[in-house]
C-alpha cells in the first residue's frame, strides 16, 4: 500500500437540498482523502435540489479539479442518486456517504481495514443512531424484513456509509431499484449471490446540524415492501 492506506478511492455524496451542509461535509472528507488515498475523487450528485445545493456544488468543483458534479434536472429520489454515484465512480474502491454531515468520514479507515481482510463490500452500522424514534423503528423493521427475505444478515441495512470494491459493481447485474431503501438490500443481495464477501463495521452517527430528514409515507413504505418481495422472487 506504500505511503497511503488506500490505492485509489472514489467518494460520492448524494445531495438533495443540502446547501447548508454540503460544503463542510465535502471539505472534511477531502482533508481525510489527502491522507489516506493515493488517488481519489469526489462526486457530488445533486438530485434536483430546489435550494442552492447546485451552486455550492459548482463552487466546490471550480476550486478543486478532483471534484465532479452530476446534476439531475429533477428530483429522481435517493435510489437514483446512489446509482448515479456508483456507476460514475472511476477508482478501485467506491465509498458512499450522505451529504448531511451525520457521519464522520475519517472512519473510512475502519471500513477499509476491514476490507483489507478479504472483504469486497463493507457496510457501516450505526452504533447509536441519532434519528427520531419513528425512523429507528422503521429502520429496524426494514432490516429484519431484508434479512429474512434476502438472507443478507446485516444489522443496519439502510446505513448510508458503505465501501464497495468497483469490481463488485462491474460484475453484479445492474442495480435497478429507484427507491433509496431498496438500493442497499439489492446491492448486498446481488453481491452475496455473486460470491462476494460482505462485512460490517460500527460507525458513529451524529445529529443533523442543518435541515431536516424526509420521512417515508405509508404509501412509499408499502411500495418498498412490494419491491422487496419482487427482488426476493427474482433472486431465488
Amino acid at each position: 500500500m506504500g505511503r497511503y492506506l488506500i490505492d485509489s478511492l472514489s467518494v460520492f455524496f448524494p445531495a438533495f437540498n443540502e446547501e447548508k451542509n454540503l460544503k463542510a461535509t465535502v471539505l472534511k472528507a477531502i482533508r481525510v482523502l489527502k491522507t489516506v488515498a493515493g488517488k481519489w475523487e469526489v462526486i457530488i450528485v445533486n438530485d434536483g435540489s430546489s435550494d442552492k445545493t447546485g451552486l455550492v456544488a459548482d463552487k466546490l468543483k471550480a476550486g478543486d479539479p478532483k471534484i465532479r458534479v452530476i446534476t439531475h434536472k429533477v428530483n429522481k429520489g435517493y435510489g437514483e442518486a446512489l446509482k448515479s454515484g456508483f456507476y460514475n465512480a472511476r477508482y478501485n474502491w467506491v465509498a458512499t456517504i450522505d451529504a448531511d454531515g451525520q457521519f464522520d468520514f475519517s472512519e473510512i479507515n475502519k471500513l477499509y481495514l476491514k476490507a483489507s481482510q478479504g472483504y469486497d463490500v463493507v457496510v457501516g452500522f450505526r452504533m447509536a443512531r441519532s434519528d427520531s424514534l419513528l425512523r429507528k423503528i422503521n429502520g429496524f423493521g426494514w432490516t429484519i424484513l431484508a434479512n429474512l427475505l434476502l438472507g443478507i444478515n446485516v444489522r443496519d441495512v439502510d446505513c448510508s456509509f458503505k465501501l464497495v470494491k468497483k469490481d463488485v459493481l462491474d460484475k453484479i447485474p445492474c442495480l435497478e431499484s429507484t427507491r433509496g431503501g431498496m438500493i442497499s438490500p439489492e446491492l448486498l443481495a446481488k453481491a452475496k449471490k455473486a460470491g462476494f464477501k460482505i462485512a460490517e463495521v460500527g460507525v458513529h452517527h451524529f445529529p443533523r446540524v442543518y435541515g431536516s430528514q424526509t420521512g417515508a409515507s405509508i404509501k412509499v413504505i408499502i411500495k418498498s415492501f412490494v419491491d422487496l418481495l419482487k427482488l426476493w422472487q427474482k433472486l431465488k
